[in-house]
């Protein structure tokens, strides 16, 4: 039950510690650096090490990571972070809001998008770098003639009304009702 006793991100998403660990050794992996000896929410926090991770994907994608200001300047790596992530082919529905690490409404969700750009970095092949996660499935694309697609023009599916004479002829629904007239 949510309450004043339960910190907020038990209550958005269930942390997953090992993918966060997982998550972290891949980016440490990736940008060739070691997260700082903070909690792994805080070292993302201010989208630096996010940044330096898809630049080093797609070199780069972001122009200019912000390394020093205040909070505004912070928060705009994460909002240009989530851009790349996006021309990257990130689907948009694995990405977090800023809020979510900002706030740290929703750390399980900042670990999903990470590794959701690692299944999309699968789809690059310029990169030859470290994986994270299963390899995605590929597309199993069938062609078929236009003599296997016009077969089935002559079945006659159940929804054209007809099922061998069956028909829903007496059937009954619920309780019948009796209409009283003149009262």
């Amino acid at each position: 039950m949510p309450g004043p006793s339960r910190p907020l991100w038990q209550v958005a998403g269930k942390r997953d510690l090992e993918q966060e660990q997982e998550a972290q050794h891949w980016i440490e992996s990736v940008i060739q650096e070691r997260f700082p000896p903070i909690p792994y929410e805080m070292a993302l926090r201010d989208g630096i090490i996010l940044c330096k991770l898809m630049n080093r994907l797609a070199p780069g994608i972001i122009s200019k990571i912000n390394t020093s200001g205040g909070d505004y300047k912070m928060m705009d790596n994460l909002s240009q972070f989530q851009k790349a992530c996006v021309k990257y082919g990130v689907p948009d529905v694995d990405l977090f809001q800023t809020t979510d690490l900002w706030d740290q409404k929703n750390i399980a969700l900042v670990t999903q998008t990470i590794f959701a750009i690692g299944r999309t970095a699968y789809r690059h092949p310029e990169w030859r770098g470290p994986w994270l996660g299963p390899r995605p499935s590929e597309e199993n694309r069938r062609d078929f003639s236009e003599a296997q697609l016009r077969a089935s023009e002559g079945i006659i599916g159940l929804q054209a009304g007809q099922n061998k004479g069956a028909t829903q002829a007496g059937q009954n629904f619920g309780a019948s009702r009796k209409i009283i007239l003149g009262k």
